[in-house]
């Protein structure tokens, strides 16, 4: 397969560093210097199923393809304002297709599951045309008195159409179960026979066992990628990394010893937008023209489970 269509839509609410320090005991200073990030896209009237669909059309629209002509949809989410129906049945109604359609919750590396579960259909034989939307509010799962989780996170919703091709070059996924790193509890209605504890807990996060885990697993997922498509690190055009925290992305670049000219970045002003954060990156730098036909892109993401995948693929 090959990616032929990208698209993103971002709340409009930008909420900034000064912003946060009317209310935390924080600074821009103390924000910016350890996570890179200065302003981030919050929700505030808009509706996630809302973004997601009209990031999928922005993705159609590039591909020149119609929804009718889509085989599949798969979303990646963690949280939203629906249990049920899934995000991708919204998603499907929202722009007019009629294709079966499947939600996943692999934390901010959905976007690299989801390309691997339509790299399967392709080899399959099933689909010619597939969909693949990653909407997330993690703004939402926070404590917004706790400024160790509260200033890292932004909303937003992205899209890419696929296609038949021979661009993907490698995809490796990886999953270590440590659940008490990275983690949220909500309380689900109660029934008259609960008698066990329960408890609405928001997201709690272990920062340094998180960047440990991220460093190890993107050095080594990309790594693999590579060694499986026999290529080196030199031959990458562009490095696309989950945009959790600058010195995360910093601590990979010298892992793989690379110039900072082949990552980009938009955490600045994106912050951490769950598995939004690496598609909505990849058509920032589209709509920018920066990838030119036959570059190279390798792109890493990371999150709880702990989970993490990497994809390369030739533009």
């Amino acid at each position: 397969m090959k990616i032929s269509g990208t698209g993103s839509v971002l709340p409009k609410k930008v909420v900034t560093n000064e912003m946060l320090s009317r209310f935390l005991d924080t600074s821009d200073e103390w924000i910016t210097t350890r996570t890179g990030v200065r302003t981030r896209h919050v929700i505030s009237d808009e509706k996630l199923d809302e973004m997601a669909v009209e990031a999928a059309q922005k993705a159609l629209d590039d591909a020149g393809m119609n929804p009718e002509d889509l085989d599949f949809i798969i979303c990646s989410n963690v949280v939203n304002e629906y249990v049920t129906p899934q995000l991708s049945c919204i998603i499907q109604g929202g722009i007019g297709a009629a294709c079966p359609c499947i939600d996943i919750n692999c934390a901010c590396a959905g976007f690299i599951y989801a390309l691997e579960i339509a790299e399967s259909f392709y080899k399959a034989g099933k689909v010619k045309n597939v969909l693949v939307v990653c909407a997330e509010e993690p703004t939402r799962m926070t404590d917004w008195t706790d400024r160790r989780t509260c200033v890292l996170f932004g909303d937003g919703a992205a899209a890419v159409v696929l296609t038949p091709g021979d661009n993907i070059r490698s995809i490796k996924l990886s999953a270590s179960s440590s659940t008490d790193k990275l983690w949220q509890y909500r309380i689900l209605q109660p029934t008259p026979y609960i008698t066990k504890e329960e408890q609405d807990v928001p997201l709690q996060m272990k920062g340094q066992d998180v960047f440990k885990f991220a460093v190890k697993a993107a050095g080594r997922d990309i790594s693999r990628t590579l060694k499986d498509a026999g290529i080196s690190p030199d031959d990458v055009d562009h490095y696309l990394l989950h945009q959790a925290n600058i010195r995360i992305v910093n601590a990979i670049r010298d892992y793989m010893e690379q110039p900072e000219s082949k990552f980009h970045s938009n955490i600045e002003d994106h912050g951490n937008s769950s598995s939004s954060s690496c598609p909505i990156l990849l058509d920032e730098c589209n709509r920018k023209g920066l990838f030119k036909k036959g570059d190279m892109v390798a792109m890493s993401a990371f999150g709880a489970g702990f989970v993490s995948g990497a994809v390369l693929f030739e533009w």
